[in-house]
């Protein structure tokens, strides 16, 4: 009988010496979150089963293989391999859910939220850098007012007068550099919440 507080780094070596019931008190204690978090991006319970599955096939592989590396913790790693199986899962069927830029929501909000725990920071972090180099793709002028706007938090006000611009030439390149990110991340078939 495996104690149920035995830490994850423990039941995975025990697991990888031979022992199956570590992985099954593993998967029991984190298949709620893990599950949840599918089931949160799907919204179906067949296909947040199949993904579910589909990740622990995929730990059990790793563990198998000796190439899990414990330099972070098991469940948000869990979740990076589940994320990424949803997102195969919307390429092959050549949908995605994404919310659409509007005055209450920008895909830039998802960035500044405070009360994360460390899974949501992870993936967080991932959608961070896949932005930036998103706005690298933009037109000069466009990156320009993304990067004063959000990232340096100026006003269309501050902006215009930096620029030397109207304040409706800075919204209108926002305006566009917004329209040209959706284009791209829909043709890239890409999600950027969690």
């Amino acid at each position: 009988m495996i104690d149920l507080n035995i830490p994850d780094s423990l039941l995975i070596k025990k697991y990888q010496e031979g022992n199956e019931e570590a992985l099954s008190t593993l998967i029991k204690r984190h298949e709620s979150r893990i599950y949840s978090f599918i089931y949160s991006k799907v919204k179906d319970k067949d296909i947040s089963n199949d993904i579910f599955q589909d990740t622990f096939i995929k730990i059990i592989k790793t563990f198998k293989g000796n190439s899990y590396k414990e330099e972070e913790k098991f469940l948000s790693w869990v979740l990076r391999i589940s994320h990424n199986l949803v997102i195969d899962h919307f390429r092959k069927v050549n949908r995605m859910p994404m919310q659409r830029e509007t005055e209450d929501f920008s895909i830039f909000s998802i960035m500044q939220s405070d009360s994360q725990n460390i899974e949501d920071q992870t993936i967080t972090s991932q959608i961070q850098t896949d932005i930036k180099k998103l706005i690298e793709e933009l037109a000069d002028d466009q990156k320009e007012i993304v990067i004063m706007r959000i990232y340096q938090n100026m006003s269309f006000k501050e902006i215009s007068e930096e620029k030397e611009i109207s304040i409706n030439t800075a919204l209108g390149r926002m305006r566009y550099a917004m329209n040209n990110l959706r284009k791209i991340i829909e043709k890239n078939k890409m999600i950027l919440d969690y």
